[in-house]
């Protein structure tokens, strides 16, 4: 039998086995689990809470995108220059933020050869293109479309995007499109007909186009096509070859190689690896168990780049169509840096690009790595680690020396405050059939506290949204908001989460609101088994899909004694009636077709069953949610406060899905907690609002 791993590894602990408790510092005071007092405030995290995503990298300047939650979720362009100025490029009074598939994502392009940026403002839709220097800001779009995952092309001076047409009452029309915004010929449509389009990537030389495209009733993981159109004058598509993808597969991030060949990933293995297009063939690179790459939620990923001295190709493209070119030059064996999903942490490594190339893995202390860039022989990326905010950073992969660039904030406090996530495994069955699932512990962590002796915390258990999304062992401020106050915190990657293979998130095909429940009720017993929390105090929460999750779990079984949902989902035919197109089909992975499958949505949405639930639940809904309808957290209330159930409502005005103003951050997490004390029989430390909370005396 193996023995458990230490407090910092992220390997997983085998099944019935977790190390003991730490045992508290001898100057600790003594308090109820829960009522600890911490300095990681709401107010704290609020100001700690700066979103880093869509790292850019134009020469020796860096661009990214920060969510600023003290201004009210806005959403900046963010210009670090080569000698070492930074400025906010997007104009004041805008929020850079695309509604296309609603989740959004590559909401910004660099344009003009780095000279001027275009992006999305979130409160028309409408592009703008910023110059970097002298000059005003001017639009490039139409009102009624919506752009997305844009892409300079210097050969023309355009941009190539995938544009949302919302100009009629009928469901928005996606394609790919190629937009003028330095004069010359109008609007070409370049890709149509499919319900989806995504991830527009010129070649080197212009030449050519590779997209993906998938169409209802799947979700980009389920099936995606990768194909490319060769160009046949100025900017008219012409032939089209399907790379990849297609018939159960799901092929993802196509990226150009200087010399002209395609790298993109596919799960044809069952694990999202990475293939090489060249000459009419592809090939892999890297076998592996492993995902080189997540689920498309956004647009504008990138978990891969290109290493090496390519020299830029000097091109040109004549009106008539002829290329000009002169070849690229390589130092050197081509490599990629690449990081991959093993196990829920990301990695980083580098490999050539001939086929079944060596994975060379690099040592760096992140176990998140998204937006990845190269520029020679280094690589920047936003990192995020289990004991800091994400920064971003850059790794000399000769010398493997990393250099901080920017970081979401400081927090100013110690790093012996934060509970390190422990990766656990642990058994689960539902309708008889045995499973093994994966998660996070996080257990109670303050040098100040000690909780008495002979009692347990209480726990919580986190259930994820999407749900084919994941949880990763980074700092979560929200989760050691809650560990540094005495609770314990399992973060579940149930069946249908991404970062295990296909297999693993196919256990929920058919089956939500079944596998995902079974699964975080058996991560609660588990710990509650191996004497580890409260098995009298046990709650879950969740938002979107986590909060039907939630809902699910709290009104079908009884393992949890309370439970919190944001924005989530308790009539699944309401959610199939009213939800925008991108997942406007996804239940008919999940459940099943609708409505010749109006039953089985009627039993598995917990609106219908409320008889079922009977302990205290807190519900917190933004009333502009177009993903989730306020109608369903409603709903909800009223069943719970007819039936005489503790129950609390907070509803935020302005708010979409997923809460991005800072002070309600704030009242959602004091809240929360509040209500925990209530129902728990605790104190909270410190000053907290108030929530009503019905039905409680």
């Amino acid at each position: 039998m193996r023995r458990p791993h230490g407090r910092g590894s992220l390997e997983p602990s085998p099944i019935g086995i977790l190390r003991a408790m730490s045992e508290p510092a001898s100057e600790a005071t003594v308090a109820p689990y829960g009522a600890w007092e911490s300095p990681l405030s709401a107010d704290r995290i609020v100001a700690g809470a700066v979103g880093l995503s869509q790292l850019r990298l134009e020469g020796d300047d860096l661009f990214w995108l920060e969510r600023r939650p003290q201004e009210g979720g806005r959403s900046v362009v963010v210009h670090l220059a080569s000698d070492g100025t930074r400025r906010d490029v997007t104009p004041e009074g805008q929020n850079t933020r695309t509604r296309v598939h609603e989740y959004g994502g590559g909401d910004y392009a660099i344009t003009a050869e780095g000279k001027s940026v275009a992006l999305a403002n979130f409160a028309d839709q409408i592009w703008h293109q910023v110059p970097l220097g002298e000059g005003e800001s001017r639009a490039i779009s139409d009102p009624g479309y919506r752009l997305a995952d844009a892409e300079y092309d210097r050969v023309r001076g355009r941009l190539v995007c995938v544009q949302e047409d919302h100009t009629d009452d009928f469901e928005p029309k996606n394609r790919i499109l190629s937009l003028d915004i330095e004069g010359g010929e109008g609007a070409v449509t370049i890709a149509e007909g499919n319900d989806f389009y995504g991830a527009p990537r010129l070649s080197p030389d212009g030449s050519r186009l590779a997209y993906l495209t998938w169409k209802h009733p799947s979700m980009p993981w389920d099936e995606c096509e990768l194909w490319v159109v060769h160009f046949e004058s100025f900017s008219r598509p012409g032939i089209r070859e399907l790379v990849a993808g297609g018939d159960g597969v799901s092929a993802s991030m196509p990226r150009w190689a200087p010399d002209g060949s395609l790298c993109y990933v596919d799960d044809r293995t069952g694990w999202w690896n990475l293939y090489r297009y060249d000459q009419g063939q592809s090939s892999p690179l890297c076998a592996r168990e492993a995902d080189f790459a997540p689920p498309a939620w956004v647009f504008g990923g990138s978990s891969f780049a290109f290493l090496g001295n390519w020299e830029r190709a000097e091109v040109a493209l004549t009106s008539s169509g002829e290329t000009l070119i002169e070849e690229a030059d390589a130092e050197g064996a081509p490599r990629l840096v690449v990081s991959w999903l093993e196990q829920g942490r990301w990695r980083l490594g580098t490999l050539g690009i001939a086929p079944e190339s060596q994975l060379a893995a690099i040592e760096v202390p992140f176990s998140g790595i998204r937006s990845v860039h190269a520029q020679g022989e280094q690589a920047v990326f936003i990192g995020g680690r289990p004991d800091g905010l994400d920064a971003i950073v850059r790794v000399d992969l000769a010398t493997g020396e990393v250099e901080s660039l920017a970081s979401a904030g400081d927090l100013g406090l110690p790093p012996e405050l934060f509970s390190r996530p422990e990766p656990i495994e642990f058994p689960t069955t539902l309708a008889g059939e045995e499973a093994t699932a994966h998660a996070f512990f996080y257990p109670p962590q303050n040098p100040a506290f000690s909780g008495p002796e002979g009692e347990l915390p209480p726990l919580i258990v986190m259930s994820h949204g999407g749900p084919t999304s994941l949880s990763e062992a980074t700092l979560k401020l929200g989760t050691q908001y809650w560990t540094s106050r005495g609770f314990a915190v399992i973060d579940v990657n149930y069946g249908g989460s991404a970062g295990f293979g296909r297999a693993y998130r196919e256990r929920l095909k058919g089956r939500w609101g079944e596998v995902d429940v079974a699964d975080c009720s058996a991560a609660a017993r588990f710990l509650a088994e191996a004497g580890r929390v409260d098995a009298k105090r046990l709650a879950i929460r969740g938002g979107s899909a986590g909060g039907y999750t939630t809902l699910c779990a709290l009104t079908f079984h009884d393992t949890f004694h309370a439970g919190a949902s944001h924005y989530g989902v308790s009539d699944l035919e309401a959610l199939a009636r009213t939800t925008h197109k991108f997942e406007s089909r996804y239940l008919e992975g999940l459940v099943g077709p609708w409505p010749s499958e109006s039953k089985l949505y009627q039993e598995r949405s917990p609106i219908h069953h409320a008889d079922g639930l009977s302990c205290p639940v807190i519900l917190f809904q933004g009333l502009d949610d177009p993903v989730v309808p306020p109608a369903q957290s409603e709903r909800m209330v009223a069943v719970l406060r007819k039936k005489g159930i503790p129950v609390a409502y907070v509803a935020f005005e302005g708010e979409q899905h997923g809460f991005r103003k800072a002070e309600n951050i704030r009242t959602a997490l004091e809240g929360e907690l509040y209500f925990y004390g209530r129902v728990f029989g605790f104190t909270p430390a410190g000053e907290l609002k108030a929530v009503l909370i019905e039905n409680l005396d």
